[in-house]
């Protein structure tokens, strides 16, 4: 049952919830499952089907961190907002990419003769993907500057974990590939810390908490715009 607050006419009326550890099991969860892939853990490989990854990809890496972002909109937390919205556009389109019915891959057979140049351009295809990805999370590592420790330690790991990628991804270096696998577990775990210190936090009467590591000022005042957003929302 939801959490109930007053409203000025004496009302009781749901209390919205924090959409942050939805969005980051999200994304920790789907990580972790594709890096297990990548790094070659539990018996499954890179060169394996990823159809549980697309799935994951879709409904929870995807739908449900995107939707977490835009209840962070509705917050008033512009970096979470943008952060969720953006990694779960960045898992529906990964999904995209692996499924056959998008037509992605097939459309850079169209006019290439040798079906060897048409993976070598593809290949290249994907690697500036990820470029342009790393890009983002490394802009996004800097605006993480400024909330905690915790955070600003699974961006930097993000970051590394898309940096291994595009690198393997432009060489070709499976050992690169694999590495990337393992940073990515660990960017999974750390980013499973986060969700659960963020949802231990949201309780009135936490069993325990964990530390975040506030790095400024800024983070109480980010809690005081979202509190003062969601009674906003709430009327």
């Amino acid at each position: 049952m939801p959490p109930l607050s007053r409203s000025g006419k004496g009302q009781s009326r749901p209390r919205l919830a924090n959409p942050a550890p939805l969005g980051l099991f999200g994304f920790a969860l789907t990580t972790f499952v594709i890096s297990c892939y990548n790094a070659g853990l539990f018996g499954v490989a890179a060169s394996d089907p990823i159809n549980v990854v697309i799935v994951l990809g879709i409904f929870y890496g995807g739908l449900a961190q995107a939707a977490a972002g835009i209840l962070e909109f509705l917050y008033g937390d512009t970096f979470a907002a943008t952060a969720f919205t953006s990694y779960g556009a960045f898992w529906l389109s990964y999904a995209a990419l692996s499924i056959p019915w998008f037509g992605v891959a097939d459309g850079y057979m169209t006019g290439i003769t040798s079906s060897s140049r048409a993976e070598y351009v593809f290949s290249r295809a994907i690697a500036t993907y990820l470029l342009a990805w790393t890009i983002f999370t490394l802009i996004m590592t800097v605006g993480s500057a400024r909330t905690s420790i915790a955070l600003c330690f699974l961006f930097c790991l993000v970051t590394l974990t898309f940096v291994l990628l595009t690198v393997g991804e432009f060489g070709q270096f499976l050992g690169v590939h694999r590495a990337a696998g393992f940073v990515g577990v660990l960017t999974a775990v750390v980013a499973w810390y986060n969700a659960l210190a963020e949802l231990l936090d949201s309780q009135k009467r936490p069993l325990f908490t964990l530390p975040l590591g506030k790095l400024s000022s800024s983070a109480a005042v980010d809690d005081e715009s979202r509190t003062l957003h969601g009674s906003e929302i709430q009327q």
